[in-house]
């Protein structure tokens, strides 16, 4: 049977939410849970993908159609898939449980379709890659709109002929798949879309998402999307895990209401607007993420923790939290670090980073929360079994 399986972790905010969007930075981390996306060939002659064993419809799975038009087009000789997605991370909570299906998706499409070189080349060297989108590339284009029947991961000129064919693990790019993810992530929001949830969930570990490019840390590029609002830039940053060897965790409480992003993004865009000498607060709340970051590099937990809970205290001011998150919030203090919402907030999920994670945990349950433990600094997007690749083979040119 012709199968291959890909898994990406959700990812979860330390610090930085809304102010990010005004161009202070912002860290988030990989956590364990993770997403994990399967696909299957199905019999030949069949047109219609199957998604969970239903058919799939492109308007309710934007994600998923944004990748075909990008990887596996019909027009130039893709077969039919049958798609299986599983995991543990909660739907709609805010821990990038769809930038994970898009992340691990990209990655099981590019094994079973696999790259073409150029020139006889390395894998691991863009410019010989014959096809595939990139940071590092200039002739593909994975934000623009895709025409069916043109593939647009094919590379200009004789930089497009192809050579050696390779798939599976070697095909593999992680920073392809957080560009994919980033793609689609943007057309299924609108136009609108951080690449901190593709990041993330693309590289694992730590990522600190900046307009600026920051010391210290490892750039890892630039990211710029064209949004109804004008162009927008970041600089992507790693940040070296220093927690393994310190017995630290997250511990995240969901609150159970649901609120969208948009209306608490607009909310704090209305207020900045309304009042502009609250932009102070923002500022503010970048100069927290900055010392966290400072802390993260030292491997100083207890100051990461209290500049988390120095977070939460501005984004309560910025009208951003609900009763029901600072009550799972003032329920983990005791027996944590530091704790506070993670996410856009006005419900959705908190985290805490603790040393007694059954306990904070149990604090967390007794106040109503449901929770999810995690250590930090997980892997990111990863293959995680394949055979009978690759499922189809575009045309070398």
């Amino acid at each position: 049977m012709a199968k291959v399986e890909a898994s990406a972790p959700g990812k979860c905010i330390l610090f930085g939410e809304h102010a990010v969007v005004f161009g202070q930075p912002a860290v988030a981390v990989a956590i364990e849970q993770r997403i994990t996306v399967s696909l299957e060939l199905l019999e030949e002659g069949t047109d219609e993908w199957r998604i969970d064993g239903m058919k799939l419809i492109p308007s309710k799975h934007p994600h998923v159609q944004a990748l075909r038009s990008r990887l596996w087009q019909k027009k130039a000789g893709a077969p039919a898939l049958s798609i299986h997605i599983n995991g543990d991370i909660p739907p709609a909570s805010g821990l990038g449980s769809s930038a994970a299906l898009s992340v691990a998706a990209s990655a099981c499409l590019r094994a079973a379709r696999g790259r073409w070189l150029s020139e006889g080349g390395e894998a691991t060297e863009t410019k010989h890659w014959a096809e595939g989108f990139s940071s590092q590339l200039t002739d593909t284009d994975v934000y623009s709109d895709v025409i069916e029947g043109k593939d647009p991961a094919r590379r200009a000129g004789n930089n497009g002929q192809g050579d050696l064919h390779i798939w599976g693990n070697q095909a593999i790019d992680v920073d392809e798949c957080a560009l994919l993810g980033h793609a689609v992530e943007a057309i299924a929001q609108g136009g609108r879309a951080s690449p901190m949830d593709s990041s993330v969930c693309a590289h694992g570990g730590i990522v600190l998402l900046s307009n600026e490019v920051v010391k210290e840390t490892d750039w890892a590029y630039t990211r710029t999307l064209n949004t109804p609002e004008g162009d927008r830039t970041w600089q992507v940053h790693t940040i070296p895990v220093m927690a393994d060897e310190q017995d630290v965790y997250l511990v995240i409480g969901n609150s159970g209401v649901h609120a969208p992003t948009s209306i608490q993004v607009a909310k704090v865009a209305a207020a900045m607007t309304e009042n502009p000498q609250r932009m102070r607060e923002i500022e503010t709340i970048g100069l927290i993420a900055r010392r966290g970051v400072e802390a993260l590099l030292k491997g100083d937990f207890e100051a990461v923790g209290r500049a988390m809970s120095e977070n939460h205290l501005m984004l309560r001011g910025l009208g951003v939290s609900c009763f029901e998150l600072d009550n799972l919030v003032r329920a983990a203090a005791p027996s944590s670090l530091g704790a506070k919402l993670t996410g856009a907030g006005g419900g959705g999920c908190m985290v805490a980073l603790t040393r007694n994670p059954k306990q904070t945990s149990e604090a967390i349950e007794l106040a109503g929360g449901r929770t999810l433990i995690s250590k930090i600094g997980n892997a990111g997007v990863r293959i995680e079994g394949h055979e009978g690749l690759p499922f189809w083979k575009p045309s070398s040119k």
